[in-house]
C-alpha cells in the first residue's frame, strides 16, 4: 500500500503575496494532492491565512515542499518586509515527526518538539 504522510499546517501573508501563493498552487496543481490547500471563505482583518490538510504518498512529500519553498521565497510586497510565514508538521509512521518553519525567505525542516507528540497518534 505505501507510507503515507500526513502534512497540516498553515501560511501567513498579505493580499500580494496571497495571489503568489495562489500561483504557486496552480502551478504545481496535480488535481489530487492540491485539494488539500485551502482558504478561508471570507476575509476579515489584515492577514491572510492559507492552510493545508493531507495524508500525502511519501512519493509526494518532495512536491510538496518544492512548494513551500517556492512560497517561502516570495518577496516581502511593502515597507514593512514582512515575508510570507508558516508552520507545518508532518509525520508517517515509519519516520519521526518533523515540523517545517517557513520564514527568512526560506523552510527549515527539525523536530517537533514534545509537546506536539501527540499529533502522531
Amino acid at each position: 500500500m505505501g507510507v503515507f504522510v500526513s502534512i497540516r499546517g498553515w501560511l501567513e501573508c498579505d493580499e500580494r503575496q496571497l495571489a503568489a501563493v495562489r500561483q504557486v498552487i496552480a502551478d504545481h496543481s496535480d488535481k489530487h494532492y492540491s485539494g488539500g490547500w485551502g482558504f478561508p471563505n471570507r476575509h476579515f482583518n489584515w492577514t491572510y491565512y492559507v492552510f493545508y490538510g493531507g495524508d500525502v504518498r511519501e512519493s509526494a512529500v518532495d512536491w510538496f515542499m518544492e512548494q513551500l519553498r517556492s512560497m517561502a521565497a516570495i518577496p516581502a510586497s511593502d515597507e514593512d518586509g514582512d515575508r510570507v510565514l508558516g508552520f507545518f508538521v508532518a509525520g508517517s509512521e515509519v519516520a519521526p515527526q518533523v515540523e517545517w518553519q517557513v520564514r527568512g525567505g526560506s523552510v527549515t525542516t527539525r523536530p517537533t518538539d514534545h509537546r506536539l507528540d501527540y499529533l502522531a497518534d
